[in-house]
């Protein structure tokens, strides 16, 4: 006679705010998953449903608060988790019947709960999970986080009260899972953290073994190993430090994406001095010649903020300029934002909300067209594109100049008979401000 399982609590997850959240709600399901805890993809089939919620701008708290309340009206049991419990009394005070919550990256706290208010029924048997884990992305693509926390102090940022200083992971298992995500089918990993030039700092003096030989936690010796291990590794949330431009010549030989996420936040020297950010824009501008010249195919992504307080029109000409001499490749912007307990809110001389709006359509317009101008050169080349979707005929990818979600695509025609994942030759016939239009080669 065959054995009846008792059915296993269904767990749904509603995941907000930027890649580091995924990653954590990802190691949330992985955890509640080999606990034996079933998945539900919506509110009605979950007996709970996690709320992983972003705390980083009012505008951010705000969408969590709304999450919240809908997970509440459609389920009624509901833990949070995430940024947002650091404001547990606000929660609480909008949400009595939340179940728990928990704040950033409390894994155990968060597990704790859901076992505490949907025990798993007793068996003997044991679901298993892949050994990559369970992801919130695609097969083909993979978010890796190396570190949690910060040690920037930045005028705008919330970041280190909730997540603290940095903590790097040990290199050995930072390859070890990016082993086994490349085995499970990830083509192409997305090297996350708060700081990723900083990887390192806090355990620079213990090395690891790997495959037989040391690896030093620094990002210049993970990016060489994570080359060896992914077909495509990109670099996300890389501040200008001077041994950034050790991880060039690894791009040049093809071992790590020619691709950096840099978020520079502004040009002006006094702008970036009320931020507490580094200042020395003249020299990045060098450093961006060095780099086009050892690499010329490397994309800079970055992002900036307009409207910081005390910010002139001067102030945002320079932007202007900087950006016309510094040619990136790709641009997002945000108008300043106050978020509670940060410094920022208490300096002088705010930027009326009419300038900010203006200075954000100019800014987008000057990088739009910077964009633009890239994109036409790149017609006629041919590039390797990576498939995210393939319809009837058509497919979906991204060149290695473009990010999952946050960069351009590239649109495919004759190209029904590729996979997600496939990796191909495309010669690129058309372009935009933002996107690619071509052919694969096959």
């Amino acid at each position: 006679m065959a054995t009846k399982l008792p059915e296993s609590p269904r767990i749904g997850m509603v995941s907000l705010g930027c890649p580091k959240n995924l990653v954590d709600s990802e190691r949330i399901l992985t955890k509640l998953r080999s606990d034996g805890y079933a998945m539900s993809p919506d509110y009605q089939g979950a007996d709970i449903v996690l709320v992983n919620t972003c705390g980083f701008l009012d505008s951010a708290k705000e969408e969590s608060l709304e999450a919240i309340g809908e997970a509440i009206a459609e389920n009624g049991r509901v833990i949070v988790t995430g940024c947002m419990g650091k404001e547990a009394e606000l929660i609480r005070a909008r949400f009595p019947n939340v179940l728990a919550v928990t704040g950033a990256h409390q894994y155990e706290e968060v597990v704790g709960a859901v076992h505490e208010a949907a025990p798993m029924p007793p068996s003997p048997f044991v679901n298993l999970v892949p050994d990559a884990g369970l992801k919130l992305t695609p097969r083909h693509y993979s978010y890796l986080k190396i570190s949690e926390g910060c040690n920037h102090r930045c005028a705008f940022c919330i970041i280190p009260s909730l997540r603290g200083d940095l903590v790097s992971r040990r290199p050995d298992a930072i390859l070890r899972e990016a082993e086994k995500l490349v085995e499970a089918g990830t083509k192409e990993l997305l090297v996350i953290s708060q700081d990723t030039s900083a990887y390192g700092v806090d355990i620079r003096k213990e090395p690891r073994m790997w495959k037989g030989q040391e690896v030093i936690p620094h990002m210049t010796d993970l990016a060489r190993e994570l080359g060896k291990i992914a077909p495509w590794v990109r670099l996300h949330y890389v501040y200008p430090y001077p041994h950034v431009d050790q991880v060039i010549p690894l791009m040049a030989e093809g071992l790590i994406l020619p691709y950096l996420d840099i978020p520079f936040q502004h040009a002006s020297p006094s702008v970036l001095r009320r931020m507490r950010r580094p200042a020395n824009e003249a020299k990045v501008l060098e450093r961006l010649r060095g780099w086009r010249e050892i690499a010329p195919d490397i994309t800079i992504r970055s992002t900036f903020v307009v409207g910081f307080p005390g910010e002139t029109e001067a102030d945002f000409q320079y932007l202007l300029d900087w950006l016309d001499e510094a040619q990136l490749d790709r641009v997002g912007a945000f108008r300043f934002e106050p978020v509670e307990g940060a410094s920022a809110n208490f300096l002088p001389d705010p930027v009326p909300e009419e300038v900010k709006e203006e200075r954000y359509a100019r800014v987008m317009e000057k990088t739009a067209a910077i964009s633009a101008a890239k994109l036409q050169a790149k017609i006629g080349r041919t590039l390797e594109v990576i498939i995210d979707e393939v319809g009837e005929d058509g497919a979906t990818g991204r060149s290695q100049a473009d990010a999952p979600e946050i960069d351009g695509e590239v649109f495919l025609r004759d190209a029904g008979h590729l996979k997600q994942g496939d990796i191909v030759r495309v010669t690129i016939e058309d372009a935009d401000e933002h996107d690619l239009y071509g052919v694969p080669l096959l």
